[in-house]
C-alpha cells in the first residue's frame, strides 16, 4: 500500500481563475462522465518534499497509466486493478482492486458524485470548487480532494491525506483532452509478460 499514496494525489494544473462560483455535484459529475481520453505530463510532490515527474494516460472507464522518468516506477490502472511496477525490485508487481482505491472515483463507467456516498464535503474558496471524499466503509484510510476551476469545469489538485496525515499532490501539466490511445498502456498482463523477458 506504501505506493498508493505516492500515486492518487492527482493535479490538473493551469493558471485558475480570479473568482470562481461554487460547481454543483451534478455539473462535476457531467464533467468526468464527457472526459474519455486525456494525456500529459505530471509533477508529483511527495510528503517528504520530494518531486517526481512523469506521463500520464487516461482512457475512461476503467483505465489510467502514470510512466515516472526517473524512479523505474510504473503505475497501470485497467481490467478492475491497479498494478504498481518497480523496476527495482524482480518481483511481480502489487495489485489491488481498482474499487478499493480513490481512482474508481473519476475512472468509474458513470460518476455520481452527489450520490456516491463518499463525498463529505463540498465548498469554494473563491477561487475553486472543493469536494472532500473518503471510503464510507473504510474512513481511516484517509481522503482525497478534488479541486475544480469553474470556467470552463477542470480538475485542478487532486490531494490525498493519508491516516497519518500525511499529503501528497500530483501537478498535471499540457493535459490534452481527447485522442486515440492504445488499450496496450492499460494492460496489466501485456506488462507482466513484457517485463518477464527482459
Amino acid at each position: 500500500m506504501k505506493h498508493l499514496c505516492l500515486l492518487f494525489a492527482l493535479s490538473f494544473g493551469a493558471a485558475l481563475p480570479a473568482r470562481a462560483e461554487l460547481v454543483s455535484l451534478a455539473d462535476l459529475s457531467g464533467y468526468f462522465n464527457t472526459l474519455e481520453t486525456a494525456a500529459g505530463r505530471f509533477r508529483q510532490i511527495n510528503a517528504d518534499g520530494s518531486v517526481s515527474t512523469g506521463d500520464i494516460y487516461l482512457h475512461r472507464p476503467g483505465r489510467m497509466r502514470f510512466e515516472y522518468d526517473s524512479e523505474d516506477l510504473l503505475v497501470i490502472a485497467g481490467g478492475q486493478q491497479v498494478a504498481i511496477f518497480d523496476g527495482r525490485s524482480n518481483s511481480v508487481p502489487e495489485q489491488y482492486p481498482l474499487s478499493k482505491t480513490p481512482l474508481n472515483l473519476i475512472l468509474a463507467r458513470r460518476v455520481d458524485l452527489a450520490g456516491s456516498g463518499m463525498v463529505i464535503g463540498h465548498g469554494t474558496d473563491g477561487t475553486t470548487t472543493r469536494v472532500l471524499a473518503q471510503d464510507p466503509d473504510r474512513p481511516e484510510n484517509g481522503t482525497i480532494e478534488l479541486v475544480f476551476s469553474d470556467d470552463p469545469i477542470a480538475l485542478r489538485e487532486w490531494v490525498i491525506t493519508d491516516a497519518t496525515g500525511a499529503q501528497t499532490m500530483v501537478v498535471f501539466d499540457d493535459l490534452t483532452r481527447g485522442g486515440q490511445l492504445s488499450s496496450r498502456l492499460f494492460n496489466i498482463t501485456a506488462e507482466i509478460q513484457e517485463r518477464g523477458r527482459n
